[in-house]
């Protein structure tokens, strides 16, 4: 360990945190001073000794956000790297606002804070000339930032891969930059794109939308620069294209990868010369939008198959944003489950909440749809069932599905744990609505009830709604499957498996 001598100030409120990155940076060669209050931060902060200031967002007596020009009039040449466990796109841009230095979502690790000081500390050092550039530009990105007011982050998610998506948009609201977003169909790449146009300097302008899947090859051209009267047969007026409509806004180019190669020339023309003419037409009119391209595609294999142009790829290819799956982020699906839920109240649909199986049994699925599909699943659910609660055993689909994915594990025989599990959830349920008291009488009936309906169902889901085959399965007659069915209130049609050919 080498001695720099550099000093820096670490404010947190959180003891434990304040000792294990304490000791980090000491350990990398810092000295380093605490704060546990942001008045005692503010009273810190002064000394010309302390060259670097790592401080947490939230304190029992403030924000550090809102105290950031008062440091930066005190110590204009302080650096500065804010930290925050609430780590939405809205704490990364209002961090992006007051024109910190840096910004580290917790849990971060602990290589990531020194690498990130000896990134800003070689900046802090370098040349006059260097170093004038960089705070005119950062002069000016406070400048031309434009934020909304609207508390509410648009993007739900506090996984480390969505935190590198808030950054980067944080990153790109001052700026003109084209953008191309990629991820699987139903992975949010709209939501982003919308946020990037929401969060930056033409917000108050168009955002436009052109989905290239959903419209006839032959129409894109004059669907995306409009058309002049007589251009072809029906064209009877002159009509705008999304270019148009876009102008001085954003245009959204949505599955670009299925833009026809012809159009895709005609794009690419625009992006360079910055002028396109409508269909039928010979004026040149200039293109005023912000371009964002999405897609599903892998475009290095359409590039490869010739399908798509690399020299477009390259003019779209400015600022990449890769969205995650929903199946490599489960962590963000409880948020998800919550925003989607109030969402859905707001719109009219009773109040529902969802118990811990069932929450555990989504975390484990593979969300082919992605957030898309997730959104789907909890409104219909909203919707169609009676219960306060949504629960394991409204998820018969779901779970047969899991188990289709353990091959090794035998689908006939219940999981000791995840029942024992879901009784556990089941008397809990009771004992917090009677306040600590568990409920004198009944609860054997209850328990057999909300395990027997499931079991039912899931069963004939696996026999496709045949209730003879069921009755086998579960070793009881067939008459008394049929009064169960009656009696706890199944339809046997609705829970029936769909199997892909």
């Amino acid at each position: 360990m080498t001695d720099n001598g550099t000093h820096i100030l670490l404010a947190d409120d959180d003891p434990s945190l304040r000792l294990v990155l304490g000791e980090s940076l000491s350990h990398a060669g810092y000295q380093v001073s605490t704060a546990e209050t942001l008045a005692e931060c503010m009273d810190k902060v002064a000394d010309p000794a302390h060259k670097v200031l790592v401080c947490d967002v939230m304190f029992p007596d403030g924000n550090s956000l809102e105290q950031m020009d008062t440091i930066r009039a005190i110590r204009p040449d302080l650096a500065i790297i804010v930290m925050s466990a609430q780590s939405t796109l809205i704490t990364a841009v209002k961090a992006r606002e007051h024109a910190v230095d840096a910004y580290l979502p917790k849990p971060f690790p602990l290589d990531e804070l020194t690498q990130c000081i000896a990134g800003l500390l070689s900046r802090k050092d370098a040349p006059p000339d260097q170093k004038n550039d960089l705070a005119d530009q950062a002069d000016q990105d406070s400048a031309n930032m434009q934020i909304q007011k609207n508390e509410t982050s648009p993007i739900i998610g506090k996984s480390r891969a969505m935190q590198e998506i808030y950054r980067t948009i944080a990153r790109l609201m001052a700026t003109d930059l084209t953008v191309i977003i990629t991820g699987e169909s139903g992975s949010g790449k709209e939501v982003v794109a919308r946020a990037i146009h929401d969060l930056g300097e033409r917000s108050k302008k168009p955002f436009v939308a052109l989905n290239m899947a959903a419209i006839p090859r032959d129409l894109i051209e004059s669907e995306l620069f409009g058309y002049e009267k007589g251009a072809f047969t029906g064209a009877d007026k002159q009509t705008q294209g999304r270019f148009d409509q876009a102008a001085g806004g954003t245009l959204f180019l949505d599955e670009i990868g299925d833009m026809p190669i012809d159009t895709q020339t005609r794009l690419l023309r625009v992006l360079q010369d910055g002028y396109f003419t409508r269909v039928g037409g010979r004026e040149s009119i200039r293109a005023n939008a912000r371009i964002i391209a999405a897609t599903h595609k892998h475009l290095d294999a359409e590039i490869e198959k010739g399908s798509f142009r690399q020299d477009l790829y390259y003019r779209l290819n400015v600022v990449p944003i890769a969205v995650p799956a929903l199946r490599e982020r489960p962590e963000d699906i409880p948020d998800l489950i919550n925003h989607i839920m109030e969402k859905s109240h707001k719109d009219g649909l009773d109040k529902k909440s969802i118990t811990s199986s069932a929450l555990h049994m989504m975390m484990q699925y593979h969300w082919p749809g992605n957030v898309r599909e997730l959104e789907n699943l909890i409104r219909r659910l909203m919707v169609l069932i009676d219960d306060d609660h949504i629960d394991a055993h409204h998820l018969p689909d779901m779970a047969i599905m899991l188990n289709e994915r353990k091959p090794d594990q035998d689908v006939d025989q219940l999981s000791p744990h995840n029942l024992s599990q879901c009784i556990n959830d089941h008397i809990g349920r009771y004992f917090d609505a009677h306040e600590g008291d568990l409920p004198t009488n009944g609860i054997y009936d209850r328990i057999i009830a909300e395990v027997e309906k499931p079991l039912i169902m899931t069963t004939l889901s696996v026999t496709r709604g045949n209730q003879l085959k069921a009755a086998e399965v579960l070793g009881i007659n067939r008459n008394t499957l049929r009064k169960k069915i009656i009696t706890l209130g199944i339809d046997p049609k609705s829970n029936r498996i769909r199997h892909n050919n």
